[in-house]
């Protein structure tokens, strides 16, 4: 399994930003069930069609990944013209918000999303909460990915699986050493902290770890990394009564509290005090200075 040597020291460090940009409602398990689209877009009820305006206002100048649900595509056409007009980078996040670890499942997405995939030639994948097997990446490969960014590892990793590149959402190894190869599924789990690993790149850390969270950023990137985070679109725009309609699900399963927080302060500090940028970009010049190096 290549493993590109990171830092490139001809490779400015700078947070890789990214935005899966999903239902307001995804975050909640029980409507996983849900497959009709005319009713999921009730549940959204425009809000994955207004909140876009916001979040690019928010973004300013700044560009950033944005990894789409296909429905909100079919949904609101103009969702995903309004992120690449602005400059951003458009990534497929699944067509259908749902665990996508089952790679038949996972065939059957990837094929429903093919039309709008090639409209926009989406080349970034990022696996719905951050779930995929090894038995995946052949499937990528096939539907024309060029990278993924669906496993947790440590800041500065890259790996190269079955012709797909792998830009993993950022850990911070808190104890013991790496022993095993980092082979999918890596997941927020048990299993992760267990064995040493904290993923603060995930929008559940961010919530939870408040300004401390600029510290892990600062010392990364002075190490000359560039750590990979996520937020979410309601993470940065409220929806309408959004702390009423999730609250049944707080209740039963309060870990879910950290994804309706408010974090666009935190975007608003993040984008002051530090560089960033799309995944895609960073991994072109990495990529392109290695294969200079080697020339």
């Amino acid at each position: 399994m290549p493993t590109l040597t990171l830092p490139v020291p001809s490779v400015p460090p700078r947070v890789l930003l990214s935005i899966d940009y999903e239902p307001w409602f995804a975050f909640i398990r029980r409507h996983d069930a849900v497959t009709a689209s005319e009713t999921r877009r009730e549940l959204d009820g425009g809000f994955s069609r207004s909140a876009i305006v916001s979040i690019l206002e928010q973004l300013g100048d700044v560009k950033a990944s944005f990894y789409l649900v296909g429905e909100v595509a079919e949904w609101y056409p103009q969702v995903p013209r309004l992120i690449v007009s602005a400059g951003h980078e458009l990534g497929l996040h699944c067509q259908i918000h749902r665990p996508l670890v089952n790679v038949l499942e996972l065939e059957k997405d990837i094929r429903a999303s093919a039309g709008w995939r090639n409209q926009f030639n989406i080349r970034g994948y990022r696996a719905p909460m951050v779930g995929i097997s090894e038995d995946a990446y052949p499937l990528l490969k096939n539907a024309g990915f060029f990278y993924s960014s669906s496993i947790y590892a440590p800041a500065g990793t890259i790996l190269e699986k079955d012709e797909v590149w792998e830009l993993p959402v950022s850990t911070r190894r808190i104890f013991g050493h790496r022993r095993q190869p980092l082979l999918a599924p890596r997941d927020f789990s048990m299993r992760l902290l267990l064995n040493g690993e904290m993923p603060y790149g995930s929008s559940f850390s961010i919530g939870m770890l408040g300004d401390v969270m600029f510290r892990i950023l600062e010392h990364d990137l002075k190490a000359g990394l560039s750590p990979v985070i996520i937020l979410h679109p309601y993470e940065l725009v409220r929806p309408d009564n959004f702390l009423r309609r999730a609250l049944p699900d707080l209740v039963m399963h309060p870990q879910l509290l950290p994804f309706v927080l408010d974090k666009s302060k935190f975007l608003k500090k993040l984008l002051r005090a530090f560089p960033v940028s799309p995944l895609g970009i960073y991994l072109d010049e990495v990529l392109s200075l290695q294969a200079n190096a080697h020339a």
